[in-house]
């Protein structure tokens, strides 16, 4: 079993296992509040889907953080090198629109100054939360976790009502931002 060991946190890189992943803007800003910001993270997610070999089984999308169920089918995995796939490009985009039309604030406020060197933070530093699940009944229980998430903040009446997450698909719906995978039969795209 290999573990990987940071300030705040631990994860186990365990073949078979699913992780419940969370991740937070920096000083948890609410930096995801916009569509074109939320499909940045949308796409962070499938590209990590493809590129890594992981199945993606439930997400939201919160206004200052995500909650990400997946589960890598590779054999040997890094969930820092996932964390750093789904964070790294989000927070390039996120600069370069920031850039782009001048938005100095917003630069000034996430960038932290360092002696002799200065870093854009978009996302909380370190590798935020993550459990593994490792039981089917606890799949069902964390996607409900997941899903229930917008409507305990009353930014919606019902899941199905937070575009922004996997709720819709798991009703039935096909036209999302981000299809998932089926955990229960162990095929993508289900």
């Amino acid at each position: 079993m290999q573990s990987v060991e940071g300030k705040t946190r631990r994860a186990w890189n365990e073949p078979g296992h699913a992780h419940f992943v969370t991740y937070s803007c920096f000083r948890r800003l609410p930096l995801l509040t916009r569509d074109r910001t939320r499909r940045w993270v949308v796409d962070a997610i499938a590209s990590v889907r493809d590129r890594h070999n992981a199945a993606v089984w439930g997400y939201v999308i919160m206004p200052e953080h995500v909650h990400l169920l997946l589960h890598p089918l590779r054999p040997r995995y890094s969930m820092s090198r996932l964390l750093t796939a789904l964070k790294w490009p989000v927070s390039r985009a996120a600069r370069e629109h920031l850039t782009d039309i001048g938005a100095r604030r917003w630069l000034d406020l996430l960038t932290v100054h360092y002696p002799g060197r200065e870093v854009f933070r978009f996302w909380q530093p370190g590798g935020g939360y993550d459990r593994n699940i490792v039981q089917e009944k606890s799949i069902a229980g964390v996607l409900e976790y997941i899903h229930a998430n917008p409507v305990r903040r009353g930014l919606a009446k019902s899941p199905i009502d937070w575009e922004w997450s996997s709720a819709q698909y798991w009703r039935g719906d096909r036209d999302v931002p981000l299809p998932m995978d089926n955990p229960f039969v162990g095929r993508r795209h289900a």
